[in-house]
């Protein structure tokens, strides 16, 4: 079990702490929610967690299933807010960029890591998650 701990600082400002690292970031509301938009949102952190989660289960899975480390690679997700009330997340798009031809994984152990990853299963069915894999053409 991981601990993180949080303290909310006023003005829709919240300062988070990774319990185990002690690492500190902070969050704010988002422009279109009343924030500033000047940290990440709590649903920002859900993007980018899901990003993260996805290239981290791919390295994981190239290690153990392909004897190789996958360094890189790239990923941005968009995410996509209702428009109706209550507010959540409905759509979160990922690209994946590999700086390395499909070859290097020819029974798609790579891709069926990050569609498996931990966060990805969290999140609720209802949340739109299509990704797109880029991978890098032979000889480019």
């Amino acid at each position: 079990m991981v601990k993180s701990t949080g303290t909310y600082l006023g003005g829709l400002n919240c300062q988070l702490t990774h319990g185990p690292s002690g690492q500190v970031i902070d969050t704010d509301a988002p422009k279109d929610n009343q924030g500033r938009g000047a940290a990440f949102s709590p649903t920002d952190l859900t993007a980018a967690s899901l990003g993260s989660c996805m290239v981290t289960t791919m390295a994981i899975a190239a290690k153990l299933k392909l004897g190789t480390d996958i360094p890189g690679v790239r990923w941005a997700v968009t995410k996509e807010m209702s428009a109706d009330k209550p507010r959540r997340i409905v759509r979160l798009a990922v690209e994946i960029w590999l700086p390395f031809s499909e070859a290097k994984d020819p029974e798609g152990v790579l891709e069926q890591a990050a569609l498996n990853c931990p966060v990805a299963l969290s999140l609720h069915p209802s949340v739109e998650k299509p990704v797109v894999f880029h991978w890098m053409e032979d000889g480019k």
